[in-house]
This record gives C-alpha cells, structure tokens and sequence, in this order.
C-alpha cells in the first residue's frame, strides 16, 4: 500500500506545480495553467466545470489519485496513487465540427510519440545517454482512442464536449506492478521495463507534443493530411490491416478488415457489403 505521504514510496515521487508551470506555460504557448491535485473524482468532471465557469483554453489539471475516473463506455479507471500520469486539458480548436474526431487521434499521436521517445533512453553511469535508436516501449495506437503494448493496454483517451470547447482526459500507467493491474490486459511503462520512475519528465514531454501538433493542426483548418497528423496516426495505429469486430450503439456489430482512417478520423472497415466508415464504436482485434 502507498502511503498518505508523498514521500512514501521513493518509486513513485510527486509531481510538482511550480516546477510544471514554469517548464510549460509562458508567453504565447497553448498552456496557460498547470494545477496538481493530491485527489479528485474525475479530471475530466473537474475541467468540465471550470469550462462553464469561463476558463481559458490551455487550462492542464492533474491528479495524482483519481478515485471516480471514466473511461469509454463509462468503464471506470482507478489506480493507486502516483502510479500513472492522469489529466485533463481544456481546448477550444478552431476547426471545423467535422474535423473535431481528430482531437481524440491527435492526443493518441502526442502521447505515444513522447513516450517512444522518452523510453528510448537508456541508463549510463549517473546519467542517461540516447539509445541507439531502438524503442524500449513500443506503442501503439488502437483506434479510436486506447494506446496498446502489443494486445495490452497501456493508456486510455476520453474526449468529452463542454461549454464552447472540449476536455480531453488522458490516463496513463507508469508505475503499476503486475499485482496491481485492475485487469490482465492492462499493463504499464514500469512492467514493459521502461527506465521511467519520474513522470514529470514525461508528463512535459507529452504537452510539449501535444503542442506542436495541435498548433499546427488548427493553424490548417483541422486538415489531418495537410498537417501530417493522419500520416503520422496511420503508422502508429496497430488497428489497420487488423481483422476486427466493432460494437455499435443499439447491439449492432461490424466485422471486417480496418482498411484506412478517412480524413474525419473515421475507421473505414472493408466487409461482405463494402466500406463501412464508422465514427464511433468499440473495436475489437480479433485473433
């Protein structure tokens, strides 16, 4: 168990507002404020709220125990404290409503890139020096919003509309042990024997991402190929060229081959029948 203090459990250390702050919110950057809470029920409800109540695009809030947490479905997500990266940000995208489905596949690109990057290093002496080149994580992304290690699931990615814009929810396992996984297809960076026990480093790494794709995402108009954000997401995705079963709302099911992600980041699934584009959906790969 971990203790109440944040110095209980030296694998899993604090994450600290001031110094997030001062690394990522500066004149003319996308994020204006990043907030650290010891606990909450859910980032996402939080941010959503604040949202109302007029705050600004850019608005980060981080938790280091979210104890009502929602996945897609509503599945909950919960785990113990400081041992994964779990927060919301608050973005009013200039784009199209057509356009806005990236939002979701923009945030899967951001994170995954971060964390290939930063598990791309390894320990040396006192230091770390760059790896070769090889990824010590390699993740990808299963569409629409789940970030997978091979079939394990690794990350999870909610995307909820508020007032005049979106929150979007991140929830990723760092320091997870294999007897604390809440399910056995679950997994996190410290079971894949990633050299990561500090998530700040990461946590900048992912909003610093984030950033550059996002600025260049509206700055096009919310165009996914002009910007290289649905390039970049197709070679990423571990769904297409897979076999899959998608459950739709109202107990339908499609079952074919996931062909391409079309320019609204819709899964374009080949079937019996033809191309079927479904917007939203839960994807099944089936072996």
């Amino acid at each position: 168990m971990v203790s109440d203090s944040p110095y209980g459990d030296l694998e899993r250390p604090p994450l600290r507002e001031k110094a997030l702050e001062r690394a990522l919110v500066g004149d003319g950057g996308l994020w204006r404020e990043v907030r650290v809470v010891a606990e909450t029920g859910s980032t996402n409800a939080d941010l959503a709220a604040r949202a109302a109540d007029g705050a600004p695009e850019g608005a980060v809030l981080v938790t280091e125990s979210q104890t009502a947490g929602r996945g897609r479905l509503g599945r909950p997500w919960e785990a113990p404290p400081r041992s994964g990266l779990m927060f919301s940000m608050l973005l009013r995208p200039p784009v199209p409503v057509p356009m806005l489905g990236w939002a979701s596949l923009l945030t899967g690109v951001a994170v995954a890139t971060a964390i290939r990057r930063m598990t791309a290093w390894s320990q040396a002496g006192e230091g770390f020096l760059r790896d070769s080149g090889d990824v010590a994580v390699d993740v990808r992304l299963k569409w629409p919003n789940d970030l997978l290690v091979g079939d394990r699931k690794l990350a999870g990615i909610l995307v909820e509309k508020v007032d005049g814009g979106l929150v979007v929810g991140v929830g990723l396992n760092v320091g997870l042990r294999e007897e604390e996984l809440p399910v056995a297809t679950a997994t996190s960076l410290a079971i894949e024997g990633a050299p990561l026990t500090d998530r700040a480093p990461l946590l900048r790494a992912i909003l610093r991402g984030f950033e550059t794709w996002y600025r260049e995402w509206t700055a096009l108009d919310g165009d996914p190929q002009s910007s290289g954000l649905r390039p970049a997401y197709k070679e990423l995705c571990a769904t297409l060229g897979r076999r899959v079963r998608v459950e739709l709302p109202g107990d339908e099911r499609v079952e074919g081959t996931a062909r391409d992600v079309d320019d609204t980041g819709r899964l374009v699934v080949s079937g019996p029948g033809g191309d079927i584009a479904i917007s939203a959906g839960d994807v099944i790969h089936v072996r």
